[in-house]
């Protein structure tokens, strides 16, 4: 797939980029072969790169064939080594961007390495590249001096070192360089985090190819645990490489997205920043990787949840906050950054969530069935993991009946919202499951009532008669994607008359070719202005259901369709918008765990 050039106003689209990372941090990097956005040293600190949030001040990356060139895109396979090619009148060269993961010393891994090496692989091409990083998402000044034959940038927060086998020129406060490789010739870039023990280096050409080398060992071992077989092994696979890159190694946690403030709709102010700990998203995360048998990632993230949100230690049973920072902080303030101008002028751009002192009970059903699938599909829980356990389920007996801001966090006001009813009933009723497996000790009298009061409460006041379905939240009759859960989480028969008309309601008003709005936020006003795409983890969840229903053919259509509207690269954002644009932080974890969840049961149901 040929790259979409960047429009007048210096943007590529969200979709035309691929992701590289280093279990600690990630960048984007464009079809053009532009690094329009890295965040050094971890997901969540500010920007060094970030021109697809600002043309003009983000600061980037650039390297590319200095005469006119067609452009393609692929991971090496079964890796997280990205390859951009150039196809010139000429010649043929490629850009292969990586981050090295080889697990060595502790200063090693505070390198923060990022890797360009160009190969020309046929005739001969000119290549140019500029590097201009902008330091915390460009407001923070810094200096540029050659020190030897490295270029050090120097910020009073963060320092960088680039190294090359070719010559570099300072241009101000910019890097750049102009070369020209016959075919067999190669030239190496490497950016690195400098200061304190890590000091400038050379990356020469041999210790380049070794670190490409273990790191394409890395990714192939942990693929290779993977105990997908299906018809879609392809897509699976990488959705799994890419949920394994938004992973932060040093605490187990797993982010949303890893980026910030990309539009939900493009001059919309819906822009969040997504580089958390959602509890739900990392909960589901745990589910989907535990399908494909990793289980380390589930181990790291239960080492995350005892350590950071779990009772003990005097933190509360609850309300339990619903996102983290990657290092278990809960202070996420939110503010905007006034000096960027946002995705194609997309403002405000913002950085911190508000969201993370909203009540959502729902995240308590993620957390403890993900804690449920562990300890069934994993390694048992420890006797204090199960205190845990119980101190969230009592909190959610005591506290279910109460309006909530939901999964889809509005800023509309609180209701009580189906979706949050029935994961506080699962919550209970997974942990009762538990109790009972294995004999732990349990209200559980207490703990049956009232799973089974939440019960009638959702047949009896989440159904609308009118609508013929459930609807988003009690005696109203507003439609909500999220319903699409309830046959997911065995609240209800797949087959259930009820459920199939729901199922038909939900087809007939949030249904477009496959793809499924989350809700009509006219008819339900979620205190934000503009529209917004398709919820692609709702498409997703619309396959499942229907799989489940019997509709199987159905199910497989949606699905096929669902997958051409992946990237080149089979990556998704949040959102998809009418006119089939990615939209939203990109990729999303929720949409490629849900891909393959998906996955797994309509393989299973085709038999």
């Amino acid at each position: 797939m040929s790259g979409t050039p960047r429009d007048h106003t210096g943007y590529l689209p969200i979709a035309e980029h691929g992701l590289i990372g280093d279990l600690r941090s990630v960048a984007l990097v464009g079809t053009d072969g532009t690094i329009d956005w890295y965040c050094c040293p971890s997901f969540d600190a500010p920007s060094v790169f970030a021109s697809i949030l600002d043309a003009d001040k983000g600061g980037s990356f650039e390297l590319a064939a200095a005469v006119p060139a067609r452009t393609k895109q692929f991971y090496f396979p079964d890796t997280n080594v990205l390859i951009t090619r150039f196809f010139t009148e000429d010649g043929v060269g490629e850009v292969h961007d990586f981050m090295p993961v080889d697990g060595v010393s502790v200063v090693e891994t505070e390198r923060h390495r990022l890797i360009r090496r160009v190969v020309c692989v046929r005739g001969s091409i000119p290549f140019r590249t500029r590097v201009a990083p902008r330091f915390d998402y460009g407001s923070l000044p810094h200096t540029v001096r050659m020190v030897g034959d490295v270029a050090v940038f120097e910020s009073a927060k963060l320092s960088l070192g680039l190294t090359a086998t070719v010559p570099l020129e300072v241009d101000g406060l910019d890097v750049r360089a102009d070369f020209k490789l016959a075919e067999g010739e190669s030239a190496v870039f490497a950016l690195d985090q400098v200061g304190g023990e890590v000091t400038p280096r050379r990356c020469a050409r041999t210790e380049a190819e070794e670190q490409f080398n273990s790191t394409v060992d890395y990714w192939r071992r942990w693929l290779s645990a993977s105990k997908y077989r299906g018809r879609w092994r392809e897509m699976v696979h990488r959705s799994a490489l890419t949920l394994k890159l938004l992973t932060y190694a040093p605490t187990g946690a797993i982010v949303a997205a890893p980026t910030t403030s990309l539009p939900e709709e493009i001059g919309g102010e819906r822009n969040w920043d997504y580089r958390y700990v959602w509890v739900r998203d990392a909960a589901f995360c745990v589910y989907a990787l535990l399908r494909l048998g990793f289980t380390d990632e589930a181990e790291a993230f239960m080492h995350f949840v005892t350590q950071h949100i779990a009772p003990g230690d005097g933190k509360p049973s609850g309300p339990l906050q619903i996102m983290y920072g990657i290092d278990g902080r809960t202070d996420l303030t939110e503010r905007e950054l006034d000096h960027l101008e946002g995705h194609q002028g997309s403002a405000p751009v913002r950085i911190g969530n508000a969201a993370a002192d909203q009540l959502q009970l729902d995240i308590y059903g993620a957390l403890i069935d993900s804690i449920y699938l562990y300890d069934k599909w994993a390694k048992a829980i420890s006797s204090d993991q199960w205190d845990d356990v119980c101190a969230l389920v009592d909190w959610v007996c005591e506290h279910w009946d109460q309006p909530d801001e939901g999964i889809w966090e509005t800023r509309g006001g609180r209701k009580n919202f189906l979706y949050s009813r029935l994961m506080c009933w699962v919550a209970i009723e997974r942990g009762i499951r538990m109790a009972t497996r294995r004999g732990l000790p349990a209200d559980l009298a207490r703990w049956q009532a009232t799973r089974d009061t939440i019960y009638r409460r959702i047949h009896s006041r989440g159904w609308s008669e009118e609508r013929q379905a459930f609807v988003q939240h009690e005696d109203g009759d507003v439609l909500d994607a999220a319903v699409l859960m309830m046959p997911l989480t065995k609240f209800i028969a797949p087959t259930d008359p009820k459920w199939l008309s729901t199922l038909d309601a939900l087809t007939q008003d949030l249904v477009s070719d496959s793809l499924v709005y989350r809700y009509d936020p006219v008819a339900s006003p979620d205190g934000l202005r503009g529209d917004e795409g398709t919820f692609s983890i709702c498409s997703f969840w619309y396959v499942e259901a229907m799989v489940h229903a019997g509709r199987i053919d159905e199910a497989r259509l949606a699905f096929e369709k669902m997958l051409t509207y992946a990237n080149h690269l089979g990556l998704y954002a949040e959102e998809i918008s009418h006119t089939g644009e990615q939209q939203g932080n990109f990729p999303q974890a929720f949409t490629h765990l849900a891909l393959i969840s998906a996955a797994f049961n309509l393989d299973r149901a085709l038999g």
